[in-house]
């Protein structure tokens, strides 16, 4: 008895510590906070359409009135040429890739700053918060393309074996916004000026990229300068899968594009961590 009396009890301790480089990212610590991921990203379908008489409708109608504008402006007015389909169509498939991409970039990057009061109080894995937008923007995604295939149904457009590489260009954009986004998010803990820097960024990838108009309007001296943007040939690829237009992927294109998508998401996500110390105690 007096040997165990005399003996301090230990108590358990545990040691938080916020990891740097590619140590950080802690799949596993990941997995364990799977239902926190799974409950924000219900949260956030339920908070964007609460109070909506609409509701979930606005995923369909949004991209619908912007591809009728889109039509009148781009394929009635300035007579762009649409790859053999129906200019509204074309708009429409290519509004499916846009949206998932400027959605899942706009939320990522305020994912830190919307949810301060989350992050100053609890601890989790930070990296959870940019990673439950990605559900909600599926969902959008998977809404909107419903009207798609209406699309395609009455245009007479059948599907084809590239509508199977069609995850591939969805993998890519995501990976690219969330590269972006984790990058953004960060910095705008300490920089709120990225909250104004970013929506004009997107606006100038809208146009940057062949959203509204056909890669073969784009000039022969401009092409290769123009293809250094990585959504160039993705926006093409998500295209040619979807209404199988006459113009295929570029393999070597398609390689770099991956490999910038991939690269960027790696980079943004391992400079999240190594900022995220930093997050509870500046936001």
């Amino acid at each position: 008895m007096s040997q165990i009396a005399a003996s301090p009890l230990k108590r358990p301790h545990l040691s938080i510590r916020a990891g740097s480089g590619f140590v950080g990212l802690n799949i596993a610590e990941l997995w364990q906070f799977r239902d926190l991921l799974g409950g924000l990203a219900r949260r956030d379908v339920r908070l964007r359409y609460r109070q909506t008489a609409l509701g979930v409708l606005w995923v369909i109608i949004q991209p619908l009135i912007a591809a009728g504008v889109m039509t009148f402006v781009f394929g009635t007015v300035a007579k762009l040429p649409s790859e053999g389909v129906p200019y509204f169509a074309y708009a429409f498939a290519s509004l499916l890739g846009w949206n998932l991409f400027a959605s899942t970039l706009t939320k990522a990057g305020s994912c830190l700053t919307g949810n301060a009061n989350l992050v100053s109080k609890v601890y989790f894995p930070r990296l959870i918060l940019p990673l439950s937008i990605v559900p909600s923007s599926l969902i959008d995604f998977a809404v909107a393309s419903s009207i798609m295939v209406f699309l395609m149904f009455k245009a007479g457009i059948q599907p084809t074996w590239a509508m199977l590489l069609l995850p591939v260009w969805l993998s890519l954009l995501l990976m690219f916004a969330l590269g972006i986004g984790l990058y953004a998010s960060a910095l705008m803990v300490s920089y709120r000026d990225v909250q104004f820097i970013l929506p004009v960024m997107i606006q100038l990838l809208f146009y940057g990229s062949p959203v509204v108009y056909s890669l073969t309007q784009v000039p022969d001296w401009a092409l290769s300068v123009y293809m250094l943007n990585p959504l160039a040939e993705l926006m093409r690829d998500l295209r040619w899968s979807i209404l199988g237009t006459t113009t295929p992927p570029d393999i070597r294109w398609v390689a770099y594009s991956a490999a910038i998508c991939i690269g960027v998401f790696v980079l943004g996500a391992v400079t999240f961590k190594r900022m995220e110390r930093r997050f509870a105690d500046v936001i």
